[in-house]
């Protein structure tokens, strides 16, 4: 086992979780576990020059230029059972 942690690359996973702190006298109902986008422009810094571009059709439905700038939107499962 590695005593050191897998970090994740933020420009494929892109999707976290927190898990916030549930008071015992707290009187609504938890949400226990908390999902967030984090963008890869944080990661980023600056635009290195020539990037892969997407073509210009594709680039409108993507919403950016670069594909390493998309950041896809994942509708949330609202389950039953899911604290999401």
């Amino acid at each position: 086992m590695s005593k050191f942690r897998r970090i994740p690359n933020p420009f494929t996973h892109q999707e976290r979780v927190w898990f916030p702190y549930v008071s015992p006298d707290d009187p609504c109902i938890p949400i226990r576990k908390k999902r967030y986008v984090v963008p890869p422009n944080l990661f980023l810094g600056f635009q290195p020059p020539c990037l892969p571009q997407f073509p210009p059709s594709e680039a409108l439905i993507h919403g950016t230029l670069w594909p390493i700038l998309y950041s896809p939107y994942h509708k949330p499962k609202w389950q039953k059972g899911d604290d999401s």
